[in-house]
């Protein structure tokens, strides 16, 4: 009998023992999942301000890449994971267009942003683009500094290049805006051949993959964040930053709150969204100085020469398009 009590009370426990194991040890089921394309310093930025103002282990980060996060969303909709999305805004907007996925938020905070967006959506970084080269490459290779994009296209650049896949990375897309605004489809088009041609095996995956190349003189002319480039020539690396004349692109990436119609779990979720706009801002703000908000100041060298924006509201679609005419220009370089 007592043998069999023992046998009784061993199943029972390794029964919760699995249940542990299945479900998380102690994990708490009112974890706020956020889902975001960060990259690893924003999410730190996001981090710390929600630890520091008392949500540290109320909720699980997930970093993963624009577009599989963006495919998810338009995929997904409301059954998707996530309970918050960070995301550049053109994801977040085509996704609510297509899915009616978001909640608006009732911000508390009175700080208004410069353009305008919709009530579920709050920005909190932008990403602009520009030209960069490495000072001491240029000179080896006896290269003129480049003013333009178009200029990068000549011959005298071959394989000397390195920009932003746009099928990859959102930065990508900046160099395309910059070309097809300026130049036009058709124009535009024997452009994005000729930078796919003389980049050769450098068009890369990530929007911070050109300055690297740049950086390591694998290749002396690079496009790619400004930020970055600003912030490698002023810790004394040969690299310059040049602003092109086609314009200096942006992107913004915002916060949303899915709405899964659980009242106590999005209600902290959007007092999440709200800190960290109001807490992770001014750290976003140093990492990406592109102002968002009304009264935000950046330093002159964080202020570009070209300032632009598409003439028209940033969406999938758009986005689609622009990748199919780098696509078309891709295979005609593949197939010379």
């Amino acid at each position: 009998m007592a043998l069999k009590i023992k046998i009784g009370a061993g199943i029972v426990l390794c029964l919760i023992l699995l249940f542990f194991s299945y479900f998380g040890l102690g994990a708490s089921t009112d974890k706020v999942v956020i889902s975001t394309n960060a990259d690893e310093e924003a999410v730190e930025a996001m981090e710390n301000a929600l630890d520091s103002h008392g949500f540290k282990g109320e909720y699980v980060m997930q970093p993963q890449a624009t577009a599989e996060l963006g495919g998810k969303m338009m995929a997904e909709g409301k059954n998707i994971e996530a309970d918050i999305i960070t995301q550049a805004t053109y994801y977040l907007e085509s996704a609510q267009q297509e899915n009616e996925m978001f909640a608006s938020i009732p911000s508390k905070n009175t700080q208004k942003t410069i353009d305008e967006y919709p009530d579920y959506i709050t920005p909190i970084l932008g990403n602009m683009g520009s030209l960069f080269v490495n000072t001491k490459a240029l000179d080896k290779q006896d290269l003129p500094e480049p003013k333009t994009v178009k200029d990068l296209t000549k011959p005298e650049y071959k394989n000397q290049v390195a920009f932003p896949n746009i099928m990859d990375s959102s930065t990508g897309w900046l160099v395309i805006q910059s070309i097809l605004g300026e130049y036009g489809n058709e124009e535009g088009r024997q452009i994005i051949e000729g930078l796919i041609e003389n980049a050769g095996p450098h068009v890369e995956s990530s929007g911070s993959g050109p300055l690297e190349k740049v950086e390591a003189g694998e290749v002396a002319v690079g496009i790619g964040l400004r930020a970055q480039a600003v912030e490698s020539e002023q810790k004394g690396n040969p690299i310059h930053y040049i602003d092109p004349r086609e314009g200096n692109y942006s992107l913004v990436e915002a916060a949303a709150v899915v709405d899964k119609d659980n009242d106590e779990k999005q209600q902290k979720a959007q007092q999440m969204v709200e800190t960290i706009q109001q807490y992770a801002r001014k750290d976003l703000l140093d990492l990406y100085p592109v102002p968002l908000y009304k009264g935000e100041k950046v330093d002159q060298s964080q202020q570009p020469d070209y300032p632009k924006k598409w003439d028209k509201r940033l969406t999938v679609d758009l986005l689609e398009k622009h990748q199919d005419i780098f696509n078309d220009a891709k295979k005609k370089v593949e197939n010379k």
